[in-house]
C-alpha cells in the first residue's frame, strides 16, 4: 500500500498488486523464494511515467494499468525470444548506483508527508529545496508521528527483526491516529479505501504510444530486480532459476495484473526477505498472500479509515534504506576504480535527470563497457621462462627469454569485425617498433571465436600488411572454430607451414629455420 502512494496512485492499488500478479507468478515462475508484486524501484518508476499522461486519480489508475499491461507485452514477448540472458547487460557498479540514487528520489518524494506539507519538484534536488524551504510550516503533530513510526520501525528490525515491522506500524499508527483526534491537528490520512476486488477493465489504447518507451525501462527492472531477488535467496536445492521462463512469468503476472488495475508488478529484495524470514519455502506462500489481499479487500477495509500518510511515508522511507548501499560502491572502487566511478556517475544521472532516463542511462553505460571491453582486446607480448619453459606476459616477467627476429603475440578474447582491424593495427605498431622482426607468431589459444571479418583481417590483410614488411606471419594453438574457419577459407594454402599447435612448435621451427622471409 505504501509503494502505491509512491506510484501516485490510492493505496488500494497496492492491494490489488498483491492479488492477480502474485497468482499468476505461483502458477508460473521458477523461484520458489521470489514475492511478486511491486517494489519501490517499480513505483518511482510508474509516477514518473504516467505523471505526463494523468491529471486525475481515475486517469491516473488507468495509466498505471495500461502501463502493467504494455510491461507484461514486453516481457512476453521477450521470454517467447528467449531474450533471458539480457538481464547480465545491467552489470552490478550500474543496478548498485541506479538503486542508491532511485532510494534517494524515493526518500526526497516522502519529505511532504513526514512534514505535513506539500513537496513540488521534478527532481530530487528540487524536492529537498522544496522541503527545507517549507519546513517552517511543519505541522507538529504529522512530525511527531512520522519520527515515532520511524523509530519504531528501526527498532523492531533491529531488536525483532522477524515481526513484520510495517503491519506493527501500521495498527500503530491507525491507534494513535485514533485515540488522540490527530486528523483534528492537520495530520493528513488517506482517502476512504474502497470495499471489494478489482474489475476487469481493458488498457487504454489512446496511452500506448505515450507510455510505450516507459514500458521498455520498467520491463527491464522489473526483470533485473526479480532475477537479483529470485538469485540471492535460492537455496541450492532449488536449482538455477530459468531466466526465459522468468520472463514468461513476470509478463503474465504483469499482463493479467494490469487487467485487473494492478500497477507493473515484479520481485523485490525487501518482500522476499520477508517471505524467507518467515518460513517460506514455495510459491504457496505467494498464493497464501494473494488469499489475505482478497479477504482484506472485502472484509477489512474500513480498518484504514485512520491512516495516516505520515505513516505510510514512513514506512516507505525505512524501506528504501535497504537501496541507500554505499559500502557496495566503496567495496567496488577498491576492487577497480572505474566501476566505482561508473556507479557513482549512475547515481548523479538518477538524481538529476530523474528515474526513467536514469535507467536509460544505466543501460548506455552497461552497453558502452561491454563494447570497450570487447573492443580493447588485449594483447600480450610473450617470452619463455627458461626453467619451466613456459610462454608469460613479457611486461609481467622481463627476465623472459626472447628470441631475436621472432615477436610473440597473445590476443585474448573474441575477434569480430568490430575489433579485429584495431587489434591487427595494434600488432603492426609492435612490429614497427623492433626493427629487427622478421616473423609474428600469434599464440591464439585465448581466442575462442572469430568472424568472417575478423578471420580475413587476420588471414588476409594483416598477412598482406606484413609481407610488405618483408615479415612472415604464424599462428599457433588456434581453438577449434577459428582453425576450421582457416582449414574453409583460401589462405589455408598459403598458411600452409605457418600453423603449430603450440606456441613452443613455432617457437622450434623459428629456431630451426633462422630469419626468414615470405
Amino acid at each position: 500500500m505504501a509503494y502505491a502512494s509512491i506510484a501516485g496512485l490510492p493505496v488500494e492499488f497496492g492491494l490489488y498488486v498483491a492479488f492477480v500478479p502474485m497468482l499468476a507468478y505461483a502458477v508460473l515462475g521458477t523461484s520458489r523464494a521470489l514475492s511478486v508484486s511491486t517494489t519501490s524501484t517499480l513505483a518511482m518508476l510508474t509516477a514518473t511515467a504516467i505523471a505526463g499522461v494523468a491529471t486525475t486519480a481515475s486517469e491516473a489508475a488507468t495509466a498505471a494499468a495500461t502501463l502493467a499491461v504494455l510491461v507484461g507485452s514486453f516481457l512476453l514477448v521477450a521470454g517467447v525470444f528467449r531474450l533471458g540472458f539480457l538481464a547480465d547487460f545491467i552489470s552490478l557498479p550500474i543496478l548498485t548506483g541506479f538503486k542508491i540514487g532511485t532510494g534517494l528520489v524515493i526518500a526526497a518524494s516522502q519529505l511532504g508527508k513526514l512534514l505535513g506539507v506539500s513537496v513540488s519538484g521534478d527532481n530530487f534536488f528540487q524536492d529537498v529545496r522544496s522541503a527545507l524551504q517549507q519546513l517552517g510550516e511543519a505541522n507538529a503533530a504529522t512530525v511527531v508521528l512520522s519520527l515515532a513510526t520511524i523509530a519504531v520501525l528501526l527498532a523492531l528490525r533491529r531488536l525483532f527483526p522477524r515481526v513484520p515491522g510495517a503491519l506493527v506500524a501500521v495498527v500503530g499508527g491507525i491507534l494513535a491516529v485514533s485515540a488522540f483526534d490527530l486528523a483534528s491537528s492537520g495530520v493528513a490520512v488517506i482517502p476512504p479505501v474502497p470495499e471489494g476486488l478489482p474489475g476487469f477493465s481493458l488498457p487504454n489504447w489512446e496511452l500506448v504510444e505515450q507510455l510505450l518507451p516507459a514500458a521498455a525501462g520498467v520491463a527491464l527492472m522489473s526483470f533485473v530486480e526479480s532475477i537479483a531477488a529470485g538469485r540471492a535467496f535460492a537455496r541450492r536445492a532449488d536449482g538455477p532459476l530459468d531466466a526465459d521462463q522468468e520472463l514468461v512469468a513476470l509478463g503474465a503476472s504483469n499482463f493479467a495484473g494490469g487487467l485487473f488495475q494492478a500497477l507493473p508488478s515484479g520481485g523485490g529484495l525487501s518482500q522476499t526477505a520477508v517471505n524467507d524470514s518467515s518460513g517460506a519455502r514455495s510459491q504457496l506462500a505467494g498464493a497464501v498472500t494473494a488469499i489475505f489481499a482478497v479477504i482484506t479487500m472485502l472484509f477489512l477495509t474500513a480498518l484504514f479509515a485512520d491512516l495516516a500518510e505520515a505513516t505510510l511515508g514512513a514506512i516507505v522511507l525505512v524501506a528504501i534504506l535497504g537501496l541507500l548501499d554505499s559500502r557496495t560502491i566503496r567495496r567496488i572502487r577498491s576492487v577497480r576504480s572505474r566501476d566505482g566511478w561508473l556507479a557513482v556517475g549512475t547515481v548523479i544521472a538518477v538524481l538529476f535527470l530523474g528515474v526513467l532516463n536514469g535507467i536509460i542511462i544505466a543501460v548506455v553505460f552497461s552497453i558502452m563497457v561491454l563494447m570497450h571491453g570487447a573492443n580493447v582486446l588485449p594483447i600480450r607480448v610473450l617470452g619463455r621462462d627458461p626453467d619451466s619453459g613456459d610462454f608469460e606476459d613479457r611486461e609481467k616477467h622481463p627476465d623472459l627469454e626472447t628470441f631475436t627476429g621472432l615477436l610473440i603475440v597473445k590476443p585474448e578474447g573474441v575477434l569480430y569485425f568490430a575489433n579485429a582491424r584495431r587489434c591487427a593495427a595494434r600488432i603492426l605498431t609492435m612490429v614497427d617498433a623492433d626493427p629487427s622482426v622478421r616473423v609474428v607468431l600469434i599464440d591464439a589459444s585465448a581466442v575462442p571465436d572469430w568472424d568472417v571479418t575478423a578471420g580475413q583481417v587476420v588471414m588476409e590483410d594483416l598477412f598482406q600488411d606484413l609481407v610488405e614488411r618483408d615479415i612472415d606471419l604464424w599462428l599457433c594453438a588456434l581453438t577449434e572454430r577459428p582453425l576450421e574457419m582457416v582449414r574453409r577459407s583460401d589462405a589455408a594454402e598459403v598458411l600452409e607451414g605457418r600453423l603449430f599447435r603450440t606456441v613452443a612448435e613455432g617457437v622450434d621451427r623459428f629456431r630451426e629455420v633462422g630469419q626468414i622471409a615470405p
